[in-house]
């Protein structure tokens, strides 16, 4: 059975037989997060790509706890610089973790870490789709509407976690654009009302996704969690 518990903002955590896999763990200093970083124990991270609120304490929660980040090679290769356990691995590359895998896919979107007062930009973004816990999670990531979903949808999803916040992703209207073409059997929202650019009403969403298409649409909020099956 698979948990999938909302952190708050892009912040996840999958839990199945006693693991813990953490995306974007981003904790510390988010405003709509549910816990705090040292109330996780993960033994898996991934890192959809390389913006500070999606990096979070990833580095610190690897050192701390042991667990191997998963990210594209040039964002786990600067990581790794700082001390985390990283992995990297590039679009159409799956890697293995402890009790599932993780297969990189595109994202369109940017990518570069503001380290101090400079940014330095490794890597591109990514999306995954996960098999953990007897379920296969299609996590977008930060990203617009595109016309591969279509292909990304083959892998037979069970649940897609899709951006709805508009101005730094897509918004409502383009995410039940993009479930049309991943056809999955539920639907999360996240990356929403979190910051003032990204207000909006996820019932709003969850009516259209479920007159428009055939999946059902499940609303989290932080600290809240999906059985996932239920």
């Amino acid at each position: 059975m698979l948990t999938i518990r909302y952190l708050g903002h892009s912040a996840f955590a999958l839990e199945a037989d006693g693991k813990q896999v953490l995306v974007d763990p981003f904790l510390t200093g988010n405003p709509a997060s549910a816990v705090s970083a040292d109330e996780v124990n993960p033994t898996t991270i991934l890192l959809t790509h390389a913006h500070n609120d999606h990096v979070g304490d990833a580095v610190e929660l690897s050192k701390r706890t042991g667990a191997t980040i998963f990210a594209t090679h040039e964002l786990a290769t600067y990581l790794g610089q700082k001390g985390a356990n990283a992995v990297g691995a590039n679009h159409g590359g799956t890697v293995a973790f402890d009790g599932g895998t993780a297969k990189f896919v595109p994202a369109w979107h940017t990518s570069a870490y503001l380290d101090g007062d400079t940014f330095v930009a490794p890597g591109v973004p990514a999306g995954f789709v996960v098999r953990f816990g007897g379920q296969t999670v299609y996590v977008a990531g930060d990203t617009c509407l595109f016309g591969d979903m279509a292909l990304i949808g083959e892998e037979g999803l069970d649940i897609a976690v899709l951006p709805i916040g508009d101005h730094f992703t897509m918004g409502p209207a383009d995410a039940v654009r993009a479930v049309k073409l991943l056809k999955p059997k539920v639907v999360i929202p996240c990356h929403y009302n979190t910051f003032p650019p990204i207000q909006q009403d996820p019932e709003q969403f969850k009516r259209d996704v479920e007159t428009q298409t055939g999946a059902r649409c499940v609303i989290l909020k932080p600290g809240e969690a999906y059985e996932a099956g239920s």
